[in-house]
């Protein structure tokens, strides 16, 4: 797995190191164990997949995440990539729409030992009373960024998403904060690859997304 990540261009040495680390294996079904290392995404129920290894990696070191940041990820699912930012953020919080899912995440991380503040609810929300975040990743796609999750990024803070249509492939966009304020002179956007995520879960209102 590593082999593939590295040879796809991730060359962060923490996130990679982070990777090692992380027993993928663990955060997902029995069912599919076997599978768990291979660089593809898997089933872990409830309609919803655990990413690709490298896809992952690649959404990690987008947002390079320091050792001091606060991070935030939207859509636990079983807690993969809430374990690999806990690897390299001081705090990493996270958020998942579906409460099987959630419970499921929070045992296997409970059980390895992760230290995430993990909370069942809205991702279109935030986490308001923990922001400001540096880093924010977003593990499905919304047709458009929720305003809130913009607001709630640090100064120089990074947030990485997948954006575009139900089912269909969408762009994964890394979004930089520049500037106080929500208007558009405050955010660099950069499109980083074309990718297919789940849809993102949730009632935030489509007016408060961009």
């Amino acid at each position: 797995m590593r082999t593939t990540i590295e040879a796809e261009g991730v060359d962060d040495a923490r996130v990679l190191a982070a990777m090692r680390r992380v027993p993928r294996h663990r955060f997902v079904p029995e069912s599919v164990r076997g599978a768990a290392y291979a660089d593809r995404p898997l089933p872990i129920g409830w309609g919803q997949t655990i990413s690709q290894p490298y896809i992952v990696a690649a959404m990690t070191a987008a947002v390079a995440p320091k050792p001091t940041d606060r991070c935030l990820e939207i859509g636990t699912g079983s807690g993969y990539q809430a374990a690999v930012l806990a690897e390299l953020c001081a705090q990493t919080y996270s958020i998942e729409y579906l409460e099987p899912l959630a419970e499921f995440a929070r045992t296997n991380l409970k059980a390895l030992g992760y230290a995430v503040e993990l909370r069942h609810g809205d991702g279109y929300r935030g986490w308001p009373e923990a922001a400001p975040f540096d880093v924010i990743v977003v593990t499905a796609a919304p047709e458009r960024v929720p305003e809130p999750l913009l607001e709630q990024l640090a100064l120089q803070g990074r947030l990485v998403v997948p954006v575009g249509s139900r089912g269909g492939v969408q762009n994964l966009e890394l979004w930089t904060r520049k500037a106080p304020g929500r208007g558009p002179e405050s955010f660099e956007r950069r499109t980083l690859a074309r990718v297919r995520f789940v849809p993102f879960l949730g009632d935030g209102d489509p007016e408060e997304s961009r």
